[in-house]
This record gives C-alpha cells, sequence and structure tokens, in this order.
C-alpha cells in the first residue's frame, strides 16, 4: 500500500498549492499595508491646483513620545590654543607666539532626556566621551635671523570630556528638524605626550573647562536618526603652567578653541 500524504488525501496537487498561496499572499498585503500605515503615517504634498505631487512618509513618527534616547557620536574637529602673550613680552620683545589650527578627533555615547511634557522642545544631553588632541604654538624670537630659529612646542593629550548641554529643537517639519545646543563641558586629560622633552617645554594642565554652543540638522530615517552638529568650545580656564623657560614666560594665558562636527546617531 502507498504511503499516504497530507496532500493526496485533501487532492491538493502542486498547480492548487500555487494558486492557495497566491490567494493568501493577496489577502496579507492589505493587512500588511495597513500596519506599516499605523507605523508610518504618510502625508499628502498637495500643490497650488490641488494635485497631488508625493506622499511623504513620517519616519519614527512615535521619536518624540519617548523621554530617553540614548546613542553615539563621531567627532572630527580642530582645535587650537587662544593665547595672550605676557607683560614680559611686551617689555622685552622676547619671543612671539602663534597658535597652529590643529586637527583632533573624539568618540563618544549619548544619552538624551527630555524636559517636562511630550513634545517639550527642551533636551538635556549628556555625551561623555573620548577626543585625541594635539595643539601646537610657533615661537618667532623677535629678531629672527634664519628659519632654524623658529620653534614649533606641541601639547598631545588624550583627553575625556563630560559635557552637559541645553538643546532646545523646533517643530518637526516632515523628516527633518532644525535645533541649537549650548552647555558647558568639563574635561580631564588622561595622557599628556611631548615629542621631544628637550625642545617641547611648554606645560598645560590637565583639567579644563569649556564653554560649547552650536546649531544642528535632525534627520529622520526609518531605522535611526542622524544629526550632523556643528559646535563651537572656548575654554574658560587659564591651562599654561608656568615654567622659568623663555616659551612660558612669553606667554600669560593659553586657553581651548575648537571647532568640532558631531555625527550624531539615536534610535
Amino acid at each position: 500500500m502507498a504511503t499516504p500524504y497530507l496532500r493526496h488525501q485533501l487532492h491538493l496537487h502542486r498547480p492548487q498549492l500555487s494558486r492557495l498561496l497566491a490567494l493568501a499572499l493577496l489577502l496579507a498585503l492589505p493587512l500588511v499595508g495597513q500596519a506599516q500605515q499605523r507605523r508610518q503615517p504618510a502625508k499628502a504634498n498637495r500643490g497650488r491646483g490641488g494635485n497631488l505631487k508625493g506622499v511623504t512618509v513620517a519616519n519614527l513618527s512615535n521619536y518624540d513620545e519617548r523621554w530617553f534616547h540614548p546613542g553615539l557620536y563621531f567627532a572630527p574637529g580642530f582645535s587650537r590654543f587662544a593665547i595672550e602673550q605676557s607683560a614680559t613680552y611686551i617689555q622685552r620683545q622676547m619671543m612671539t607666539a602663534n597658535s597652529i589650527i590643529s586637527p583632533d578627533f573624539g568618540v563618544g555615547i549619548i544619552a538624551d532626556a527630555r524636559l517636562g511634557h511630550s513634545g517639550s522642545p527642551f533636551i538635556l544631553r549628556f555625551a561623555p566621551g573620548v577626543n585625541f588632541r594635539t595643539r601646537r604654538v610657533e615661537f618667532k624670537p623677535h629678531n629672527l635671523t634664519s628659519p632654524d630659529s623658529i620653534f614649533t612646542q606641541e601639547v598631545s593629550s588624550t583627553v575625556v570630556d563630560f559635557p552637559l548641554l541645553l538643546k532646545y529643537q523646533s517643530k518637526r517639519r516632515g523628516n527633518t528638524r532644525m535645533y541649537m545646543i549650548a552647555g558647558v563641558k568639563p574635561s580631564v586629560s588622561v595622557t599628556t605626550r611631548r615629542s621631544d622633552l628637550l625642545r617641547n617645554k611648554l606645560q598645560v594642565n590637565d583639567n579644563d573647562l569649556t564653554l560649547e554652543y552650536g546649531v544642528g540638522l535632525d534627520l529622520f530615517y526609518p531605522l535611526f536618526k542622524f544629526a550632523p552638529e556643528l559646535r563651537f568650545s572656548y575654554g574658560l580656564r587659564n591651562l599654561l603652567v608656568n615654567q622659568p623657560d623663555v616659551y612660558s614666560q612669553s606667554l600669560q594665558s593659553l586657553r581651548t578653541s575648537t571647532v568640532t562636527l558631531y555625527l550624531n546617531i539615536q534610535n
């Protein structure tokens, strides 16, 4: 006796199975479409005459209903010392100091918490991270006789940042939104390196405090939010460590000055 199969008992053969599968897919498509519309509501764009121009799908439509949003960031930028020369330099005309702009790079995490009710424009952001930074100061003697008389002092640091920021965001328009951000950023230098101890004598403090302010743009995608942000930092502390060498005596203060492009990714 032949072994009985379910399709034999129900008299279902390959053409019939194909038709039933196609029918099941057709019945399931409206249900999937309804679920997709509930998850991502669409907005129709019409021209002046009322003609339909296109449909915009609102990505992450319930994003603002959640009070907390984690994320991460990558931060390429440029930094330098804001220099104030000393009275000794003015009186003796020893060394002319010029700050050199140098690239740096940082990476960290983001913790955003909404302040107030759902839809509030104020967000509190804590974004600790690590920054790899090099800053240079070029010293030229007053009576420069040859290019060999120019000395460059270099300070390279690995810095841990603890920025606490307040973000004010505009109303969302489609899948974009502008925002402004400002706050303070305490920093601690965990390592400070000088490439040539005989030539690089300039020293700076390990702790810093900077004022932060900038603007950004939220871009909503189906699975995440991407936000490019341009931020400016200005140091509130004098980082110069007074030493008896001619370079330190030529300066009165060194303060941090940076311009950074933050690439923020959140869900």
